[in-house]
């Protein structure tokens, strides 16, 4: 792994090519401090050179092992992991795990064990048989509409998982979603898609960092790009913070301006 930018050692300015470690990535990826109630949304998704964001439907073909390892990391230092639930159906979600290799630094910034993950519905049509809603280390959260169907909060809430409403319709206001997590404490929060929630927060102006790997890949076909959904009249602004590489696979971070 070498680091592009930002530059900090004038010694070493590619900062080597070894494996980094974990307490590298997370010191990498580090949340930045958030005083008083702020929060701060960060997404994680992955590219081929060509635009596509999955191949077949899924995100993993485009993946490495060093991405899974980012993957991984970034989880382990956020207090939510926010997702849409196609993904969750596309994907096999499954409950967040406590990691023995981040639980000194969880405990130290006032953590749980692992992160919440909260599911991000209009429809409520999702298994609640799976072990993501009833068996989780942390419970899970959905996210849904006022207007939500009732059998669809009782199957959720008879599975365990809390059902958080964050809209005044059937749909979910990806602004009081952010809001309503950060109100019962999951200040750092992440989002890993699908495009079209991604494209959501977008269109809302919620999102705060986008961590981007680009993979040296051409998928072609009619993929789906990482954020779809409704149309913004002007495209936003985001400014490079960090560029790491590895095998031809760029791990990019942006953050608002």
């Amino acid at each position: 792994m070498r680091r592009l930018l930002p530059v900090t050692d004038q010694t070493s300015p590619v900062g080597g090519g070894h494996p980094w470690s974990l307490d590298e990535l997370a010191d990498a990826y580090a949340y930045p401090s958030l005083a008083g109630g702020a929060h701060w949304l960060r997404a994680n998704m992955v590219s081929s050179l060509d635009g596509a964001g999955q191949h077949d439907g899924r995100s993993q073909p485009l993946s490495s092992e060093t991405d899974m390892r980012i993957f991984g990391t970034l989880r382990a230092l956020a207090d939510v992991v926010v997702v849409g639930a196609e993904t969750v159906r596309q994907e096999g979600y499954r409950p967040a795990r406590a990691r023995e290799e981040f639980a000194a630094r969880r405990a130290a910034a006032g953590q749980g064990p692992a992160p919440v993950i909260a599911v991000v519905t209009a429809s409520l049509d999702l298994d609640f048989s799976l072990p993501l809603f009833t068996a989780p280390l942390v419970p899970t959260l959905v996210l849904t509409g006022a207007a939500a169907r009732a059998d669809g909060v009782a199957a959720a809430t008879a599975a365990g998982a809390e059902v958080v409403f964050a809209g005044e319709g059937a749909g979910v206001d990806p602004a009081r979603a952010v809001r309503a997590l950060a109100e019962r404490g999951l200040r750092r929060q992440l989002t890993e898609g699908g495009p079209r929630l991604l494209g959501q927060f977008v269109a809302a102006g919620v999102l705060d960092e986008l961590c981007l790997t680009l993979s040296p890949l051409l998928a072609a076909g009619d993929a789906q790009r990482i954020a779809g959904g409704p149309r913004i009249d002007v495209p936003h602004r985001l400014a490079l913070a960090s560029l790491l590489e590895e095998a031809g696979f760029l791990y990019t971070r942006y953050r608002r301006i």
